[in-house]
């Protein structure tokens, strides 16, 4: 199974997609997610999302 991005998505598709893999509810990774980033001062969550929604497979629509 491969990690693709979500079509239920806000921005990129990565949270949705981690969800989607987990099969987890995209709104608690979003806010999991957003509550990570702003415990390590912004940069380190961005990158990583940056990273994750370049590498991540596009959803097949």
């Amino acid at each position: 199974m491969e990690l693709k991005r979500s079509s239920d998505r806000y921005l990129g598709g990565v949270c949705g997609g981690i969800a989607e893999w987990f099969h987890l509810n995209p709104t608690l990774v979003r806010v999991i997610f957003v509550f990570v980033t702003l415990l390590t001062f912004l940069l380190p969550g961005l990158i990583l999302y940056i990273i994750l929604w370049l590498t991540m497979i596009k959803p097949d629509e």
